[in-house]
């Protein structure tokens, strides 16, 4: 029991435990006393002042030795005058603290401990993980052989110190196993383990490490980890947890990794990609991190509430990420434990106030990403339309003469007249100008859904048509002509009244009209539907409608209306004008500056108007028909192509939403303060002047060396994927309420070590995985395992499962049907039918993906938050609601369950007995050999040999004695060259192989 008891506490004090150990040792304010304070005492005496008592505050030093009513809680030296020593050993309930209502209580070892840190002049400490880090020379050592690298002197160190010696190294084939799990998720091959052994070169470790960095499988198993944090899923997570298009984002991490993108721009460009200069496709997608939070659609939601979720969510994850820090806390409060205030909250959440967006589903489909192959048959297409453009801007005499025939009559043939609006309104609060050519521009607040009044008066008698212009303009995303973040526009329902009456429409036509949005949907009042102008935003387009009567002279009122579903889709610029023509839909509208070349005498006109009137001439001229019906075809085939392109959700800036602080986080309270973007006031500042800060400041400051977090924070996440255990053993929390680092001096050399490496992320894991430390086996002795439970100090090296990915990468691959294709859309395995019976809004069945797709890696396994794949969910795999910087690793078993019966290992098992049988000898023996080299990268046992062919024996009578059942594990009737009975029996056994703890992992 003495035993049992030493061990817990050696985990729950990480080695650290100064008093208890040694009487005469310094005690250490960081390492020994804040966990102390701040799991005992910060509740009621810490950062939250709304919950502080008795004005004693002992999270920082000013308040922790400050004059209080009857005295100071801490003297330094000073046990007697020391109020706070009085306190914790007080025999009166009502004077002890912690109080017994806190539910706390202090043992006599921590008592001990704060009693021998007064006396020893109580010397404080600012928290270790709010400083920034130092770099110290790596300490002197005893045993300088067994060292590879600087790492090995802080982890020998620290052995030395605890009379503690290195393990010996592991086999060469647990090595690079090891090695090949841990950087690329996947099983070594047989001839990669059989070269790694027979080289017997001093750097055989170094060179199979270079190998695997280089791997595109490298960027798949640290995207994978990378995907956990950032909460990467297929499904918008709230309500009815419909799709969404992201899969591009996840194909910008694996890249990232494998094309080694410094961690720095890693950042600047996941937080605020589309606000570099001229960003690329790639950076915008990688923008889309800031859309991964959990959105809604639920018709009844209320904007401002999903607003306030959306601001949080985002400020969890950002800090959680790159800060290790839990701020979700300040939500409704100053944190309880850390010097992160309500107010830093919702400083940090107005950093993401610009990103265009609906508080309820805007809609947003996301841009284009073009696969390789799309995007160099899209250039083809345009370099082709750029060279037809250029044979139509070549004059000839023909041309020139027939221009100036044109230009003689051009005007006369013009028979609109532009309506100037008398009074325009805007129901949703839009400003709206009316401009010098009669045209009307939209500015100011652009509301979810408007309506647009104009009211005009025609002087013509017997108007027939109604021509709306919309107008493209430098003041809208991509020229507009639209208010949306992509320039177009959903125009749900034009009106036109007279009297006070509806004027009866005959039809309506447009120039040009968006696939699934034609502008005769605009004469009906659906919100689903509209006239809409994608591709071809940024142009100026227009739309006739007809009128079933002529119209007497008159005042006349247009209603638009933009009540779409896809919100912000107003029309941001527009002209009106009428028509007496008996067919008014063949009259074309000369584009304002034409029109004006056109009035001026051919003698004044410019060089600007004389060039618009010969551009404009040969977008209509008769002669350059067939060169015109060309350019098109290759523009409608680009367009045809990329209308199959997938898309992607970015970020778009724009004006930024007011943040205000939520009382408690309620979003019904708007009384609270309006904040602008800052990161926490106790860490250092941007320096960016008095201008409002952006998205791109604030990934600026988080990799700015001067922060203390985020390289402690990711050397500390790298160091627990190939060790086993942070450093800091609490990944998501550096801290009080987190670990003191068993280390500290090794997390912070580290830590500078990747700023100063230029925050090169394959140099660090380079460095982590080629440390003699790396090396050791992971067996376990008793003595140390007493000692040392949990392997904080690395004096072997740690065994765990494989995470739910690799244990299905694994089986796929030993079954050799791994498909190994790197990106792409998320995929859909084999998952119980009717999994998905719950999903409403609408209802859903999960469509198993056919052929290669069902084999692909699991990290493109389609993620749906709220029902994930259950065999993912069996081993432990996050619903990513939230980040997770570590999965547990659970043991139980519905493991064992899926790993015999899900059809995914089934199918691996018999792909594996195919090859068992054809590949692998005549013998039982020798077959269970060469499976357990494919599976294991070893030679079996005796005894392992035995069990094995005892099983497929017996499998082997009932399958012949029962041809059904052998025909139902196959589900498919056995090749020509193998027997039913025969290839059933080595399923069962493949099956056996696969479902081994040895299988699973990683040693």
């Amino acid at each position: 029991m003495r035993k049992v008891i030493g061990a817990i506490l050696l985990a729950s004090l990480p080695l650290t435990g100064a008093a208890a150990s040694d009487p005469d040792a310094r005690i250490d304010y960081i390492r020994d006393v804040k966990p102390i304070l701040s799991n005992n005492c910060y509740a009621c005496h810490g950062p939250d002042a709304g919950k502080r008592k008795a004005d004693l505050r002992l999270d920082i030093k000013e308040g922790a030795f400050a004059k209080l009513e009857k005295g100071y809680a801490i003297v330094p030296g000073d046990l007697k005058k020391s109020l706070l020593a009085g306190r914790i050993t007080a025999a009166d309930p009502d004077d002890l603290m912690p109080p017994a209502k806190s539910g706390k209580k202090l043992t006599p070892a921590q008592i001990d401990t704060l009693r021998k840190w007064i006396e020893q002049g109580a010397e404080w400490k600012a928290h270790w993980a709010f400083v920034p880090p130092a770099k110290t020379a790596p300490p002197i050592v005893k045993n300088v052989p067994w060292g590879r690298n600087d790492v090995d002197r802080f982890i020998l160190a620290r052995l030395e110190k605890e009379g503690l010696t290195p393990s010996p190294e592991a086999d060469p084939v647990t090595l690079i196993r090891r090695l090949s799990f841990d950087l690329t998720g996947l099983p070594p091959t047989p001839a990669e383990v059989d070269a790694f052994v027979n080289d017997k070169a001093a750097d055989a470790l170094e060179k199979a490490a270079d190998r695997l960095l280089a791997s595109p499988a490298y960027g798949e198993r640290m995207a994978l980890y990378w995907l956990d944090l950032v909460r990467f899923a297929d499904s918008r997570g709230y309500h009815s947890d419909n799709p969404r298009n992201v899969a591009a984002f996840r194909d910008y991490i694996i890249r990232a990794f494998n094309d080694n993108l410094p961690f720095d721009r890693f950042t600047v460009e996941q937080l605020a990609g589309d606000l570099l200069p001229n960003a690329t496709l790639w950076q915008r997608v990688a923008s889309g991190y800031n859309k991964l939070n959990q959105t809604t659609e639920e018709g009844g939601a209320q904007g401002r509430e999903y607003e306030a979720k959306s601001v949080a969510d985002r400020v969890r994850n950002v800090s959680s990420v790159w800060m290790g820090a839990t701020m979700g806390c300040c939500e409704c409060h100053d944190h309880k434990f850390d010097p992160f205030t309500t107010r830093d909250f919702y400083r940090m959440g107005a950093f993401f106030a610009d990103i265009k967006e609906g508080s309820i589903s805007d809609g947003d489909k996301g841009i284009p990403v073009p696969t390789a192959e799309q995007e160099a048959e899209a250039a083809r297409l345009d370099a082709k339309a750029v060279e037809l453009k250029k044979k139509a801007d070549v004059s000839s005499p023909d041309l020139e003469t027939a221009q100036a025939a044109w230009e003689k009559d051009a005007l006369k043939s013009v028979a609109w007249v532009t309506l100037i609006p008398a009074s325009i309104k805007s129901s949703g609060g839009a400003t709206l100008l009316t401009q010098p050519d009669g045209s009307v521009l939209a500015s100011g607040t652009n509301p979810a859904k408007d309506n647009y009044t104009v009211e005009s008066k025609s002087d013509q008698k017997g108007v027939t048509a109604i021509r709306l212009e919309v107008l493209a303009d430098g003041s809208f995303p991509g020229q507009g002509p639209g208010r949306a973040v992509n320039g177009n526009i959903v125009l749900t329902r034009f009106r036109i009244k007279s009297g006070g009456k509806d004027v009866p429409i005959a039809k309506a036509t447009a120039d040009h009209s968006q696939d699934a949005f034609p502008i005769s949907s605009a004469l009906d009042a659906k919100g689903s539907t509209g006239w809409a102008l994608l591709p071809q935003t940024g142009k100026d387009h227009f739309a006739v409608f007809e009128l079933k009567e002529p119209l007497a002279a008159g005042p006349l009122s247009v209603i638009l209306e933009h009540q779409s579903v896809h919100g912000q889709h107003a029309i941001g610029k527009f002209r009106l004008s009428a028509t007496t023509l008996a067919n008014p839909g063949d009259a074309a509208p000369l584009p304002g500056l034409v029109k004006t070349a056109l009035e001026s005498p051919a003698e004044k006109r410019t060089d600007a108007q004389k060039k618009d009137l010969a551009t404009y001439y040969r977008s209509i001229s008769p002669l350059l028909k067939p060169l015109r019906t060309e350019i098109a075809a290759a523009e409608a085939a680009k367009a045809e192509v990329l209308k199959n392109t997938r898309k992607s959700l970015v970020s778009m800036p724009g004006d930024p939403r007011v943040v205000r602080i939520l009382p408690r986080g309620n979003w019904l309270d708007s009384t609270g303060e309006v904040v602008t973007p800052a990161p926490p006031a106790f860490l250092p500042a941007l320096e960016i002047g008095a201008r409002r800060a952006t998205r791109l400041d604030l990934a600026n400051w988080l990799v700015d060396r001067r922060n203390p977090l985020p390289s402690r924070v990711f050397v500390n996440r790298l160091w627990k994927l190939f060790y086993g255990m942070g450093i800091s053993k609490s990944l998501e929390d550096l801290g009080a309420q987190g670990e003191v680092p068993v280390n500290p001096e090794l997390l912070d050399w580290l830590a500078m070590e990747f700023v100063d490496s230029k925050w090169d992320v394959k140099r660090m894991v380079r460095l982590l995985v080629t440390t003699a430390a790396y090396r050791q086996t992971s067996n376990v002795t008793p003595a140390l395992r007493e000692r040392d439970p949990f392997n904080r100090l690395i004096a072997r090296q740690s065994r765990f499962r494989h995470d739910a990915e690799t244990v299905r990468d694994n089986a796929l691959a030993v079954g050799g049907i791994l498909v190994r294709k790197i990106g792409g859309e998320s995929v859909k395995p084999y998952q119980p039918k009717g999994y998905w019976f719950n999903l409403n809004f609408p209802k859903r069945e999960w469509e198993s993906d056919p052929g290669e797709n069902g084999h692909r890696r699991g990290i493109y396994t389609w993620w749906q938050r709220t029902f994930h794949h259950p065999s993912m969910m069996a081993f432990d795999a996050p619903s990513r609601e939230e980040a997770c910087p570590e999965r547990p690793r659970s043991n139980i078993p519905q493991q064992a369950l899926a790993l015999l019966n899900d059809p995914t290992y089934i199918e691996a098992a018999r792909a594996f007995a195919l090859r068992i049988v054809r590949e692998g000898g005549r013998t039982p023996e020798e077959r269970i050999a060469w499976a357990w080299r494919e599976a294991l990268s070893r030679k079996p046992a005796p005894d392992e040999v035995r069990v094995v062919a005892q099983l497929q024996k017996a499998h082997f009578e009932k399958y012949k004695a029962d041809p059904k059942a052998a025909g139902e594990l196959l589900a498919a009737p056995a090749p020509k060259d193998a027997d039913a009975a025969e290839l059933a029996s080595w399923t069962s056994a493949a099956r056996t192989i696969l479902n081994l703890h040895e299988t699973i992992t990683r040693y």
